[in-house]
C-alpha cells in the first residue's frame, strides 16, 4: 500500500475511534444523569407474595387488585418478651424444624390467616437497657434480633400473610423481664425511625404505633396517678410514670410522654407510606374520640382491642362507638380475647364484626400452659379448643369457603 494511502487510512481509523469515544462518553454521562435524576425501579412495588394494604376511605384495599382487604389472623407472641427474659429471641428458637420461620408461617397460613401482628420489644430492637439479654450459652445482639424479625416477616409474606409490626413492650430496668409503659417515650421515636426505614420498601407490612396506651392507678386501684387524656394521646407532653404496668408505682418519677402524632411523623419522615394502626385509651379499648384527635394522615387505621373484661365489651358499645367510626375510617380489632373464650363472648363479637366487615386478629398464637387465650398447644400448631374456634372462623373466610 502506498504511503499516502496508508496515512489516509490511519487518519480515518483515528477519526472513527475519536467519534466512538465521544459517543461512549455521552452515553455514560447520560446514564449517570439518569441514575442521579431517577432512582432505579421507582414506583415498582416489591413482589412479597402477600397483599399490599392501603387505606381508601373507610376501607383497606389490596393495591395489587383494588379489592377489599380485610385483615384476619392472629397475634404471634414472643418477640416482645423472650429477648428481655434472656432465653431466646422468640419462640422460633424452640421450634423443632429444619426451617423454623417458614414452617411456622405455613402453619399459620394453613389456618386461613391473611395477617399476623408481631409485637416487638423496643429495647431489643434498639439495644437499650441491656437488651437483648444474653446467657451463658449465647450472646444475643441487636443485629441478631433484627435479623430474626426480618426472617419471620419474609417467611410470613412468602406464605401470603401481611405483617403488622407493633411497638409492644420494653425491658424492665435492671431485671431480665418485660413490661408495657403507659405511652411512648423519646426512644420510641428512634425505634420507629429505625423500623420504618428498614421496612419502608415492603408494601406487605403495616405498623402499629403503640400497643395499648393507658391511665395508671395506685396498687389498690383507689387513686388515679396518671390520667391519660385524648389530647396527650395525640400531642404528648404529659408526665407518665416510668414504671411499667406490672410494677408498683407511686407516680413520682415520670417521663414526658410522646404522642401518636410524633409516632406517625417518625414513620413518615423515614419514608414509609404504609398504613399505621393507632390504638385508643384504656388499653386500646376506648376509641370513642379517635376521629376527633387522630393525627392528620390518610393512611390511619383505628385499632380496637376487644376483651370481655373491658368497658367496651357488649353490642351496645360496639353499635354506639365502634360502628360509627368504621363508617369513616377502617377499624381493625387488632386483639380479641376473653377470660373464657369458648363461652360466648368471642363468638358474639365475631358475629358482630362480620356484620360490619371488620377485621379481627385473635390473641394469641402461643403455647402458654394454663392461658385460656392460647390458640395452640405446642410448637406444631395443634389447636386448643379456643384455637379450633379461631381456625374455623378464619378458614370460613378464605376465598371459595
Amino acid at each position: 500500500m502506498a504511503r499516502g494511502a496508508s496515512m489516509l487510512l490511519h487518519a480515518r481509523h483515528q477519526a472513527r475511534w475519536i467519534v466512538l469515544a465521544v459517543v461512549v462518553a455521552l452515553l455514560a454521562g447520560a446514564g449517570l444523569y439518569l441514575q442521579l435524576r431517577t432512582p432505579v425501579a421507582v414506583g415498582v412495588p416489591a413482589n412479597t407474595g402477600a397483599a399490599h394494604p392501603v387505606v381508601e376511605g373507610n376501607r383497606i384495599v389490596d393495591a395489587r387488585s383494588g379489592r377489599d382487604f380485610v385483615p384476619r389472623g392472629v397475634n404471634w407472641s414472643s418477640f416482645e418478651y423472650a429477648c428481655a427474659q434472656g432465653w431466646g429471641m422468640s419462640a422460633l428458637d424452640n421450634l423443632v424444624a429444619r426451617e423454623p420461620a417458614p414452617t411456622e408461617a405455613r402453619t399459620i397460613a394453613a389456618w386461613g390467616a391473611n395477617t399476623v401482628r408481631l409485637p416487638l420489644n423496643q429495647d431489643c430492637w434498639l439495644g437499650t437497657r441491656g437488651a437483648p439479654v444474653s446467657d451463658q450459652y449465647e450472646e444475643r445482639t441487636v443485629a441478631g434480633y433484627r435479623s430474626d424479625v426480618h426472617g419471620f416477616v419474609t417467611a410470613l409474606n412468602r406464605a401470603g400473610v401481611v405483617v403488622i409490626l407493633d411497638l409492644h413492650s420494653r425491658k424492665r430496668i435492671g431485671q431480665p423481664e418485660f413490661g408495657n409503659l403507659a405511652m411512648p417515650d423519646s426512644e420510641s421515636i428512634a425505634f420507629w425511625t429505625s423500623v420504618a426505614t428498614e421496612y419502608a420498601g415492603n408494601p406487605s407490612v403495616m405498623f402499629d404505633a403503640f400497643n395499648e396506651p393507658y391511665s395508671r392507678y395506685s396498687s389498690s386501684g383507689a387513686e388515679l396517678l396518671f390520667g391519660l387524656t385524648w389530647r396527650c394521646w395525640r400531642d404528648g407532653g404529659c408526665p407518665a410514670p416510668v414504671e411499667d404496668d406490672q410494677t408498683a408505682t407511686l407516680g413520682q418519677v415520670t417521663y414526658p410522654a410522646q404522642g401518636m402524632a410524633a409516632m406517625v411523623s417518625a414513620i413518615r419522615d423515614a419514608g414509609a407510606e404504609q398504613p399505621i394502626l393507632l390504638g385508643g385509651l384504656d388499653y386500646a379499648n376506648d376509641i370513642s374520640h379517635w376521629l376527633e384527635f387522630a393525627p392528620d394522615d390518610d393512611q390511619l387505621v383505628a385499632a380496637f382491642h376487644s376483651y370481655d373484661f373491658k368497658a367496651c365489651g357488649d353490642r351496645d358499645c360496639w353499635d354506639d362507638v365502634i360502628a360509627p367510626i368504621a363508617d369513616t375510617v377502617p377499624v381493625l380489632t387488632s386483639e380479641l380475647g376473653a377470660r373464657h373464650p369458648e363461652k360466648g363472648y368471642v363468638g358474639r363479637y365475631l358475629d358482630w364484626a362480620d356484620e360490619h366487615g371488620l377485621g379481627v386478629l385473635f390473641w394469641v398464637w402461643a403455647d402458654h400452659p394454663g392461658d385460656p387465650m392460647a390458640l395452640v398447644t405446642d410448637e406444631r400448631g395443634r389447636p386448643t379448643s379456643y384455637g379450633r374456634l379461631a381456625r374455623a372462623w378464619l378458614t370460613g373466610h378464605q376465598p371459595g369457603a
